[in-house]
């Protein structure tokens, strides 16, 4: 049955359909074939089943409020900001891009919105500070991974639907390994920039970074309604992203007047095919998960890859690769809706805890979207900055052994995860 599956889904995909029909017809034909009295009609309900969930309806929300804030004027005032406190020490720029992709991720909750957001305005500033072409565009695909572990993450809504976890605790526990993403990020480059001796922008009074922060003060306010109100138990994260959409429009529309109701309709339009693309692939990630479970394919992969009674960190090393190899190939919506039901039964079996476990699945899909050979961040820059696949991924190796640095910290010390729930 494992290689049935397998095979449907390498050929369809070579033939270049799209992934939302290799995971419909593959489960679909293992299903026919080798469990022939099941009515197929299960298959549709179950289809229909995966999009049912009430947390979904955050995900076209969050989606179009950070759409709107793409238009307008969010970024710039964002990177102003930081840059008046920590732009005059070295490496300062560097550490200004990191820190307005965490800050701007608890805004967009994804990292390519996160690199055309980001990655636009700071490109410039960085090649006109004297960083190199090689090390701008891997600092900033980069450092667009961390939106996908700072609330609200598109990844984990996806993760949770999956296993029933709870999307506001994972989105609490998600805000630490964020952080240490960017303390990491943040010491490497100014170390590398003193060694290279990049030059410092001139430190800012303190009049000058009031006014920088009464211009960031409202789009500061995003990810603290955000957080605050989910952790207060105030706002379910659906009740969030409706808030988050009516800020972001309130912002935009008639505080900076950056945007008019008129670009109202290309903005929804653009939202709605990003979420349309997400919906299919949940839909479809369903109906895979019920017909490999119907099949008890989960249990044969990981007695295969496992054995018995495995003990939680080598389940959790085994996510941890997993995920990352599946993610280098296919979307991370698509790498969570397929491997998370073969690992989740097994890893809370061993007392993982589900939120542990969902940091651990969002972290390598944040890493393997910068891995090559098909990282969605790689391709993403390649295209607004119009730059050559090897010249993108050229300076990527050394963001990448932090990852895997911090990958290993929180596989070991799950505190870390557990802290803030």
């Amino acid at each position: 049955m494992v290689w049935m599956l397998m095979l449907i889904m390498a050929v369809l995909f070579i033939l270049n359909f799209p992934m939302y029909i290799s995971m419909i017809v593959a489960p679909l034909a293992v299903i026919l074939t080798y469990f022939p009295n099941i009515n197929p009609l299960l298959a549709t309900q179950q289809l229909i089943a995966g999009v049912q969930p009430i947390v979904l309806l955050s995900v076209p929300m969050f989606i179009f409020a950070a759409d709107i804030m793409c238009a307008g004027q969010t970024s710039n005032r964002l990177l102003d900001f930081v840059d008046t406190f920590v732009g005059h020490i070295h490496g300062g720029m560097a550490i200004t891009t990191a820190a307005t992709c965490t800050i701007f991720g608890a805004i967009s909750g994804s990292t390519q919105a996160t690199v055309v957001a980001i990655g636009k305005p700071m490109r410039n500033r960085l090649l006109y500070s004297g960083y190199e072409d090689e090390d701008t565009t891997a600092l900033i695909i980069s450092s667009a991974i961390i939106a996908l572990l700072i609330p609200p993450s598109i990844s984990m809504i996806m993760y949770c639907v999956v296993t029933g976890a709870s999307v506001g605790d994972l989105f609490k526990a998600g805000v630490l390994p964020g952080i240490i993403i960017l303390i990491f990020f943040s010491v490497y480059n100014f170390f590398r920039a003193k060694k290279k001796n990049i030059p410092r922008t001139q430190k800012v009074d303190f009049n000058g970074k009031i006014v920088a922060f009464k211009k960031a003060i409202g789009p500061l306010g995003f990810p603290v309604i955000i957080f605050a109100g989910i952790y207060s138990g105030k706002f379910s994260p659906t009740e969030a992203a409706a808030m988050g959409v009516l800020y972001a429009t309130l912002l935009e529309v008639f505080l900076f007047k950056s945007i008019k109701l008129k670009d109202f309709k290309n903005i929804a339009l653009s939202t709605a095919v990003v979420t349309t693309a997400v919906f299919i692939l949940v839909a479809a990630g369903s109906l895979f998960s019920w017909a490999i479970s119907y099949a008890r394919i989960p249990q044969m992969i990981t007695q295969a890859v496992l054995g018995v009674n495995p003990s939680a960190v080598k389940i959790l090393i085994t996510v941890t690769i997993f995920f990352y190899i599946a993610g280098m190939f296919v979307d991370s919506i698509v790498a969570i809706v397929i491997l998370t039901p073969i690992f989740f039964p097994l890893a809370v079996q061993a007392g993982i805890h589900p939120i542990h476990l969902g940091i651990i699945v969002t972290l390598q899909a944040a890493i393997a979207s910068i891995s090559p050979p098909f990282g969605c961040n790689i391709f993403t820059a390649c295209a607004i900055f119009d730059r050559p696949f090897l010249m993108v991924v050229k300076r990527l190796p050394a963001y990448l052994i932090m990852l895997i640095i911090i990958s290993m910290i929180i596989i070991f010390v799950p505190q870390i995860s557990l802290i803030l729930i």
